[in-house]
């Protein structure tokens, strides 16, 4: 499955419209500022979706992740090393988190940090598209990303599959935003894309 060449140019331009917003966003809460990458955009075929997450990251990473669905359906994702997120917990409450308590209060942290630039990317995209997008409650996980999301996606799922990274530049805090769209509904995300630039 192919975008032509000029949908694929909005759909970068309209995630980068939205990943700015969060970059905003997390600039505002870090004081700090952040660098974004410019976005890939890659079709995943269901027969090969399983070998492509196993290969994209063997590290242990922490994930935040918020189900959407409505006129195209899909997860979004924000990841990071597990020296990342220790650094991004310590920045945002100020302190170096206490050994004793860093597990929850990391996941409590990131959860609330993943709900906010996710929300943000996510309803961006969605009123760009003037689709309605429903969300389910955020999850963290902790682990390699196969580990992490081949359970909770469809065997049969193929994925529009686009990333970024961004920096925290003051930390050498790095970050990435995932967004896998189920092709299930490719043909409303398509749809919705070509109504927004040609109306």
């Amino acid at each position: 499955m192919n975008l032509s060449d000029e949908l694929l140019d909005a759909l970068k331009e309209i995630i980068n419209i939205s990943l700015g917003k969060a970059a905003g966003t997390l600039n505002e809460l870090l004081a700090n500022r952040i660098l974004l990458e410019v976005p890939s955009i890659v079709f995943i075929a269901p027969s090969a979706l399983s070998d492509h997450i196993n290969n994209r990251c063997a590290d242990t990473i922490s994930l935040v992740s918020l189900p959407f669905n409505g006129q195209f359906s899909g997860l979004s994702t924000l990841l990071f090393s597990s020296d990342s997120a220790s650094k991004l917990v310590d920045m945002l409450l100020g302190e170096e988190t206490p050994v004793d308590d860093i597990d929850a209060i990391k996941s409590g942290t990131l959860t609330e940090i993943g709900n906010i630039l996710l929300n943000a990317v996510v309803g961006s995209i969605g009123n760009i598209l003037h689709s309605r997008l429903n969300y389910s409650i955020p999850s963290y996980y902790v682990g390699n990303l196969g580990e992490i999301l081949l359970p909770i996606l469809r065997n049969d799922s193929a994925a529009l599959e686009i990333t970024t990274r961004f920096t925290v530049q003051s930390r050498h805090i790095t970050g990435e935003f995932l967004l896998l769209f189920e092709v299930g509904a490719f043909d409303f995300f398509v749809d919705a894309l070509d109504s927004a630039i040609y109306g």
